[in-house]
C-alpha cells in the first residue's frame, strides 16, 4: 500500500536524544555502545576481554547468556570436550571432581549425563529475530542493499592513508560531511529523492525514522540492536573512535548516532527503490521472545553440563601444575656470585627464553615485570608528526620522551612512488618497475628477506638515537605534556619497579633490561605481537629509559635514603628482543665501564645461545621447519620465516597461555610449562601489606586477562568473535581488515593466531598469604570483579607452608592437588624434535 503523506512527513526535531515512554533513545545507544566489540584500530590493537559488556556477571552466566542473546559459541562442543576426555586431555579423577563441586549428591546422575547423556539443543539467538522479518515477509534482504555502500563510505570517511583523495570533510561530523556533499555533488549516494530530502531538510531523529521502518514503537530497541550487529565490526569502531578520538592519527569526528541515523536513510531508500515507494513499515511476531532483547536467558541443562565440561578441561592443566609448584623447595640458595641480572617482560613467550638462559649461566638471575617497566609515557621518533603511547592503555601518562640525533632513514622504495599515481608516471613505473616487481615477488618465494614492506620492532627507535628523559624545567613542554621526567619522579619509578619485583639488594655488576616486539611481513595484526603493556608497541624505548633512571647518580642517592642501595659498579644495560625472530639489540652499550664490557661480552654470547635454543624450541609447532637441525640452523630457518610475504604464521604469540605465576623464581626455575605462563617476579617479604602486589594484579588481570579471553573466544568462535582466516583479508583504511572489499570489519584475532590454542581460563598462582592476597583484591572493585566473577582463576601459595588455597566465592579454601607424580624432563631437545602438541608440566633435573 502507499505510504500516506503524513507518514512520510516528520515534523522537526532536534539531533538531541529523543525520550518517548516506550523508546528511550539516550538509554539504547548507551546500551549499544556498552555491547559492541571494543576493538581499535590496528596501529593500537590491544587484546581485551571480548565479553566485557558482561563482566560484571559470573563467566557461565556471561556465557550463558551472550550466547542466547548474539547467538556466540562461547565453549567447544559437547563431542569435542567428550573426545577430550577419551583422549585423557580431560582427566576422570578431575571430572568427578568438578561433578561433586556442582552437583553433590547428584553427581553419580550427572556423570553419566555429562560423558554420554544427550541434552535439547539450546532455541535459536535473538540478535536479528525483528529485522528477519524484511526477508520472511517482504522477501528483500536489506544488508545486502545497504552495507556494500554503507562500509565503502565508512571506510573513505576514516581512512588513515590508503585513500588517494581525502574524504571532504569540515571537521563537524560524519553527517554534516553526507550533507555537504549531497549539497555539491552532481550525484547522490540515495536513488530516491525522499531519503535524501529527510538528510537535507529535516533534523533526523533516530525515533523519526524508525516510525518510517517500523510499525510498533516497542520493538524500536530490538530493531537497533539487530541493524547494527549485522556488523559489529564497523559500529564498534565507531563507538570506539567516538569515545577516543585521537586513535586516529587524522581524526575524523563520527558517532554511533550519526551512523545508524545515516544507516536508516539507506534502508528507507532501498525499500523505496524496490518496491517504488509502495511499502508499508514492518511488523514482527516475537514468537514468545521477550520484549526485551537484554533479558536474562534461562538456564538449562546443557548450559550446566557445558560448564562442568569447561571446568574439568581446566582443572586438568591447573592440578599437575600445582601440584608442581607445592613440591618446589621452599626457598632456593642464594648465588654466591651473580654472572649478571636480567629483567624481562612478563610475556609468556619469554618464559622459554628465561629458562634457557638459566640452563646455560647458573650463575645468573632472571626477574620478570610487565614490559613498560613502570614507566608511562608518549613517544615521539625524530621526524614523526604524532607520539605514541607506549604504556598500557588504561594508564594516561602526563609524559613525552622525544627522540633526537636519529641516523635512521626511511628506505628509498621506488615502488612506493607518488609519480606512479601520474597519467605518465604510471604508464612508465608500471612497464619498468613492474616487471622488476614480479622478478622480485618470485625471489621472495625461495629467498625471504627484510623489505619496507615489513614491520620490524628494531624500526621503532635508532638504538644510536639519543632520548629526552630527564626533565629540566617544569615549563619544559609539548603538546600539553611534560617532556621527561625529573629527578623525583625517576627515582619513585625506581623505586616501585625494584620493590614491585623484590630486587632490592645483592645487584650484579650488569642488570639487563630486555624489552620485546616483533618483526613481521605482510601482517595486519602486528601491533597484536609486540609488548601489550605498550599498548601494542615494541618495549625499546621503555627498556633505555629506565636504565638511564636507574643509572642516574641522584636517582640512586635517593634510593640508597629508602634502603636500595646500588653499588657504584652495578650498570644498567637496555636491551630489545625479537620474539618472531629470536634475536636482541642491546643499546647504550658505549657507557659501560670497560670492566662491563668484557663481562657484556660473555653474557652476550649466552643471549644468543639461548636465542637459538628457543628458536628451536619453538620449531616444534611450525610445520615446515625441521625441527631436528641444529639450534643453529633452525634459527636460521625462523629468521627467514619472520620475513616472509607468504607466511601466516610469523609466531604464534600468545597461544596456549592459561597460567600467570606472581611469586620468586623458584616457584618455577626447575619446572618446564612449555612457553604457557605469564611470569611475574615478585617477594613478599618486602611486601608484607600487599601494596606492591595490588598494583601487580591491577594490570595482570585487563592485561595478561584480556589476551587469555581474546584468545579463549577467538578460538570457540572465530567466526563471530574472531578474525577468521587471514587469507582473503583486505586491510581497510589502515584501521582494520575484513573479507573482500565489501565485508564488515573483523574484530578479534585470525585463525591461524590461535588454532593450536586450548580455551582455558587463566590461573594466577599468587604466592602470599591468603589474608594478605584477599585483602589486596579487595581493595580495587575492578580487579576483584575478575576474579569474584571468574574470569581469571585465583590460587595462593603459602610461602611458609607451601599450601595451596584456591579462591572460590569471596573467599580462599584449601585446594589438595589430585595429581601425585610430576615426570621429570629427561632430554628436552629431543621432546621438541619429536612432538608438536602441548606438553604436560614437567620437572627439571
Amino acid at each position: 500500500m502507499p505510504m500516506a503523506s503524513g507518514d512520510e512527513s516528520m515534523s522537526a526535531r532536534s539531533e538531541n536524544p529523543v525520550q518517548s515512554a516506550r523508546f528511550d533513545e539516550a538509554t539504547v545507544l548507551h546500551e549499544l555502545e556498552h555491547y559492541l566489540p571494543k576493538q581499535a584500530p590496528l596501529k593500537d590493537f590491544v587484546h581485551h576481554n571480548t565479553l566485557h559488556a558482561f563482566q560484571d556477571s559470573k563467566f557461565h552466566d556471561a556465557a550463558r547468556n551472550a550466547s542466547g542473546i548474539f547467538g556466540y559459541n562461547l565453549s567447544l562442543k559437547l563431542d569435542k570436550y567428550r573426545d577430550l576426555y577419551h583422549r585423557g586431555e580431560i582427566t576422570p579423577a578431575v571430572l568427578d571432581w568438578v561433578v561433586r563441586r556442582h552437583k553433590g549428591d547428584q553427581s553419580d546422575l550427572w556423570k553419566t549425563k555429562v560423558v554420554a547423556g544427550s541434552f535439547a539443543p539450546p532455541p535459536l539467538p535473538r540478535i536479528g529475530a525483528v529485522r528477519a522479518n524484511w526477508k520472511k515477509n517482504l522477501r528483500i534482504d536489506l544488508d545486502s542493499l545497504v552495507h556494500p555502500l554503507l562500509f565503502r563510505i565508512l571506510c573513505s570517511y576514516l581512512d588513515q592513508g590508503i585513500s588517494m583523495w581525502t574524504f571532504p570533510s569540515g571537521g563537524e561530523g560524519f553527517l554534516c560531511a553526507i550533507r555537504e556533499l549531497e549539497r555539491h555533488s552532481f550525484t547522490s549516494f540515495f536513488r530516491r529523492e525522499r531519503a535524501r530530502r529527510l538528510l537535507l531538510e529535516q533534523d533526523c531523529s533516530i525515533a523519526g525514522l524508525l516510525k518510517l521502518l517500523v510499525r510498533d514503537e516497542a520493538l524500536f530497541e530490538r530493531y537497533l540492536f539487530d541493524q547494527q550487529f549485522a556488523h559489529p565490526g564497523w559500529s564498534g569502531m565507531v563507538t570506539v573512535i567516538e569515545a577516543q578520538p585521537d586513535t586516529l592519527i587524522d581524526s575524523r569526528r563520527i558517532g554511533l548516532r550519526e551512523l545508524i541515523v545515516f544507516e536508516l536513510l539507506l534502508e528507507i531508500d532501498a525499500l523505496d527503490e524496490h518496491f517504488d515507494e509502495q511499502w508499508s513499515p514492518l511488523e514482527a511476531e516475537l514468537g514468545g521472545e521477550p520484549l526485551d532483547i537484554l533479558a536474562e536467558v534461562p538456564r538449562t541443562e546443557l548450559h550446566d553440563a557445558l560448564a562442568i565440561w569447561q571446568e574439568a578441561l581446566e582443572w586438568s592443566f591447573y592440578d599437575p601444575v600445582l601440584s608442581a609448584i607445592q613440591r618446589q623447595p621452599a626457598e632456593s640458595p642464594a648465588l654466591p656470585v651473580k654472572s649478571f641480572q636480567g629483567l624481562f617482560c612478563i610475556d609468556d613467550r619469554i618464559c622459554s627464553f628465561r629458562r634457557h638462559i638459566e640452563s646455560l649461566d647458573p650463575h645468573c638471575e632472571t626477574y620478570g615485570t610487565p614490559g613498560f617497566f613502570g614507566v608511562e609515557f608518549y613517544f615521539k621518533p625524530e621526524n614523526a608528526k604524532s607520539h605514541t603511547k607506549v604504556c598500557p592503555g588504561s594508564i594516561e601518562p602526563r609524559y613525552l620522551i622525544k627522540e633526537t640525533g636519529s641516523r635512521d632513514r626511511l628506505e628509498a622504495e621506488p615502488h612506493f612512488s607518488k609519480h606512479s599515481h601520474d597519467l605518465l608516471g604510471g604508464w612508465v613505473i608500471s612497464q619498468t618497475l613492474g616487471f622488476w616487481s614480479a622478478v622480485k615477488l618470485f625471489d621472495s618465494i625461495l629467498k625471504p628477506s627484510a623489505s619496507p614492506l615489513g614491520a620490524s620492532s628494531f624500526r621503532h627507535m635508532d638504538r644510536a638515537s639519543s632520548l629526552t628523559i630527564l626533565n629540566r624545567s617544569p615549563d619544559d613542554c609539548e603538546d600539553g605534556l611534560q617532556i621527561g621526567f625529573s629527578v623525583a619522579e625517576m627515582a619513585e619509578r625506581a623505586e616501585n619497579l625494584l620493590g614491585s619485583i623484590g630486587l632490592t639488594q645483592d645487584f650484579a655488576p650488569i642488570v639487563y633490561v630486555v624489552g620485546h616486539g616483533a618483526s613481521n611481513t605482510n601482517n595486519p595484526h602486528y601491533a597484536a605481537y609486540d609488548c601489550g603493556a605498550c599498548s601494542g608497541r615494541p618495549g625499546s624505548v621503555n627498556a633505555r629509559v629506565i636504565c638511564f633512571m636507574l643509572n642516574h647518580p641522584e636517582v640512586r642517592a635517593i634510593l640508597a635514603g629508602k634502603g636500595i642501595e646500588i653499588p657504584a659498579a652495578t650498570q644498567f644495560v637496555g636491551a630489545l628482543h625479537d620474539t618472531t625472530r629470536d634475536e636482541i639489540a642491546f643499546y647504550d652499550e658505549d657507557s659501560l665501564s670497560p670492566d662491563s664490557r668484557a663481562r657484556h661480552r660473555a653474557n652476550a654470547a649466552v643471549f644468543d645461545k639461548a636465542l637459538a635454543l628457543n628458536a628451536k624450541e619453538r620449531s616444534r609447532r611450525f610445520e615446515l621447519t625441521d625441527s631436528q637441525q641444529s639450534p643453529e640452523r633452525v634459527h636460521e630457518a625462523v629468521k627467514a620465516r619472520a620475513v616472509s610475504l607468504f607466511e601466516p604464521r610469523p609466531e604464534l604469540n600468545h597461544a596456549t597461555n592459561a597460567l600467570c605465576i606472581v611469586g620468586r623464581r623458584f616457584l618455577s626455575r626447575k619446572l618446564f610449562l612449555d612457553r604457557r605462563s605469564f611470569l611475574n617476579s615478585y617477594d613478599y617479604r618486602v611486601d608484607p601489606d600487599g601494596r606492591f602486589l595490588l598494583g601487580i594484579l591491577r594490570a595482570a588481570a585487563p592485561v595478561c586477562g584480556g589476551i587469555n579471553l581474546e584468545y579463549f573466544f577467538s578460538h570457540v568462535d572465530n567466526q563471530k568473535l574472531g578474525a577468521g582466516s587471514k587469507l582473503p583479508h583486505n586491510v581497510m583504511g589502515l584501521i582494520g581488515v575484513a573479507n573482500g572489499n565489501d565485508g564488515d570489519l573483523r574484530p578479534g584475532l585470525p585463525s591461524q593466531m590461535i588454532e593450536v590454542h586450548h580455551p582455558v581460563r587463566m590461573m594466577i598462582v599468587v604466592e602470599h598469604f591468603p589474608a594478605v592476597v584477599l585483602n589486596t583484591i579487595r581493595q580495587q572493585p575492578a580487579t576483584w570483579e575478575w576474579f569474584a566473577n571468574e574470569w581469571l582463576n585465583l590460587t595462593v601459595v603459602d610461602p611458609e607452608t607451601h599450601e595451596l588455597f584456591r579462591f572460590r566465592d569471596g573467599i580462599f579454601e584449601p585446594y589438595r592437588a589430585l595429581t601425585e607424580r610430576i615426570d621429570v624432563a629427561a632430554d628436552l631437545e629431543k621432546l621438541f624434535e619429536t612432538q608438536a602438541d602441548n606438553l604436560p608440566v614437567l620437572a627439571l633435573s
